[in-house]
């Protein structure tokens, strides 16, 4: 599941790729070490825009009806329907070359670059939230969704991103639950290609 990503393709590709317009982010940078709690590129309804990738669940509640105080950054696609903690977020994809992930012990981690076979873009499902915070600050949130890993990733980790295909996004984006359901299932094996990721700035963009 990704706990950090990279977008390395030009926004005019990844408008091009999606057939949509791409103004609105035209002067996004190149990225190789995507992190949790930063600002990211998202595909809505309305097109390409920013938000804070991690869902800050303020005000949200488990089945118990205790509050969430965990930040989420990716959800389990089997439950997403079902919880609570989850009620009237909206949808959303998160658009990347490729995502990370490490193995090994504490110290002495390799990690691993995760990228489509193919090259491109990979499209990631997810789900949206606003907080609306003191002063009417408002932040418009992002959480990708996951699901069990593929065998291209299985060794690395025990889950993996839900991947949508491009044609699938405008189904993800605008459908009822019970027609997305089908899409929340890993990427078909063969698909993905797994290599150590080097000469990466952990602490840079």
């Amino acid at each position: 599941m990704p706990g950090r990503f990279f977008l390395t393709s030009s926004m005019s590709d990844l408008a091009k790729d999606l057939g949509r317009n791409g103004e609105s982010v035209a002067d996004e940078p190149v990225r190789h070490n995507i992190a949790p709690g930063q600002n990211i590129v998202v595909v809505t309804e309305a097109g390409l825009r920013y938000m804070r990738w991690g869902i800050v669940p303020v005000g949200r509640v488990n089945a118990r009806g205790r509050p969430v105080m965990e930040t989420i950054v990716n959800a389990r696609s089997e439950t997403v329907f079902d919880k609570s903690a989850y009620l009237g977020t909206g949808r959303a994809v998160v658009p990347m070359n490729g995502w990370y992930e490490w193995t090994g012990e504490k110290r002495r981690k390799t990690a691993w670059a995760i990228t489509p076979k193919v090259g491109g873009f990979l499209y990631f499902a997810a789900i949206t939230d606003r907080w609306q915070g003191p002063g009417g600050v408002v932040v418009d949130q992002v959480a990708t969704l996951t699901c069990a890993p593929s065998k291209d990733v299985c060794d690395i980790h025990n889950r993996m991103g839900v991947i949508l295909e491009l044609t699938d996004i405008e189904h993800w984006l605008s459908r009822s639950e019970e027609d997305v359901k089908p899409l929340l299932r890993s990427w078909p094996a063969g698909r993905l290609t797994v290599a150590e990721a080097k000469g990466i700035d952990w602490n840079g963009p």
